[in-house]
C-alpha cells in the first residue's frame, strides 16, 4: 500500500515546503493523506470540472499547483460553489495536496520550466530565497536569462504568444530607445511587485500575470517592456509533474496510477479585433 504521506514525501524533496513565500499556504488542504493511494491527478487548480473529472477517474489524491484553500472558508455553508466543492471531495474521499511558491522557487520547477519554453538560455534566480536545496542548488523565484535571438519589441510579443500557446496577451511597449530584447525576466502567476529586481537583472522585458493598470504604467515609465500572457501559462507544470511523478513511482514501484487532468481551468476568453467585425 502507497499512502498520500509517503508520495508526498518524496515530493517535498524536490519542492519543499519551506520554500513557500509566508503567505502562502502549501501542503494537505483536505482530506486523510494517511490513506491508500492508487489514482492520482495532476492539475494547475481544483475547480467543480476537474473534482468532477477526479470522481468519474476514481482518483484517491489530487495533486494542483494552486492552493485548494488559499483563503480560509468562513463557514461551511453548501450553497456556496467552493464549499460544496469541499463537500463533494470529503464525501468520496478525495486527499487534496498543493504546491505552490515553494514550486515556483524550487530549482528545476516552474520557473525553469516556463523559462524553457521561452527559449531563454544562461538562466539565473531573480528573487533568492534565505534557504537551500540539500544539493546546493540556488532557490528563487523567478529567472533571467536571454532568449537565442535578439528580438523587436512586436517580435517578442508574437513570440510569447506563440510558445505559451495563447489566444491573446497584454503588452506595454518600451521607450522608443528600446529597439532590441535579449535579456528577459519571467515569473509566472502574478509577480508584479518585483519589477525593481527585474530592472537591477539588466532585462529588457518582463513577463509575468495580472499585472494592475497602475504598476504596468509604472513598468514602463522605468523603460521596462512588460508581456502579461496571464495566470494560465502556469498549466506547462500539469505535463511535467506527471512525468515526475511517473518516474518516482517507478523507481519506488509505488502501484500508482498518475494521470494529468484534461479541463482547462483558464476562465478568460478573448476576442480579436477581426471577430468583432
Amino acid at each position: 500500500m502507497t499512502t498520500g504521506l509517503e508520495v508526498m514525501a518524496r515530493f517535498e524533496q524536490f519542492a519543499a515546503p519551506a520554500w513557500a513565500e509566508d503567505w502562502d499556504h502549501v501542503g494537505w488542504q483536505l482530506g486523510d493523506p494517511t490513506r491508500a493511494v492508487r489514482r492520482m491527478l495532476i492539475t494547475l487548480d481544483v475547480r467543480p470540472a476537474v473534482v468532477d473529472e477526479a470522481i468519474d477517474a476514481g482518483v484517491d489524491l489530487i495533486f494542483s499547483h494552486h492552493p485548494l484553500m488559499f483563503r480560509p472558508a468562513k463557514d461551511l455553508d453548501l450553497r456556496q460553489p467552493q464549499n460544496a466543492m469541499y463537500a463533494k471531495l470529503l464525501a468520496h474521499g478525495i486527499t487534496v495536496y498543493s504546491a505552490h511558491t515553494n514550486l515556483d522557487s524550487a530549482p528545476g520547477g516552474m520557473n525553469d520550466w516556463l523559462a524553457a519554453q521561452l527559449g531563454l538560455q544562461n538562466l539565473t534566480g531573480l528573487v533568492p530565497s534565505k534557504l537551500s536545496s540539500p544539493t546546493g542548488e540556488p532557490v528563487a523565484l523567478g529567472r533571467v536569462g536571454d532568449l537565442p535571438v535578439a528580438l523587436s519589441p512586436a517580435e517578442f510579443v508574437s513570440w510569447c504568444q506563440q510558445h505559451f500557446h495563447v489566444a491573446g496577451l497584454r503588452f506595454v511597449t518600451p521607450p522608443a530607445a528600446v529597439t532590441q530584447i535579449k535579456r528577459v525576466a519571467i515569473v509566472g502567476g502574478a509577480g508584479s511587485e518585483f519589477y525593481p529586481q527585474i530592472l537591477a537583472a539588466g532585462a529588457q522585458a518582463y513577463v509575468t500575470g495580472d499585472v494592475s493598470y497602475h504598476v504596468a504604467q509604472d513598468m514602463q515609465a522605468a523603460g521596462l517592456m512588460l508581456v502579461d500572457p496571464g495566470h494560465h501559462i502556469e498549466v506547462v507544470c500539469v505535463k511535467q509533474l506527471t512525468t515526475l511523478f511517473k518516474k518516482w513511482a517507478q523507481l519506488a514501484k509505488w502501484p500508482l496510477e498518475i494521470q494529468a487532468s484534461q479541463v482547462k481551468t483558464e476562465p478568460f476568453k478573448f476576442m480579436m479585433k477581426d471577430e468583432m467585425k
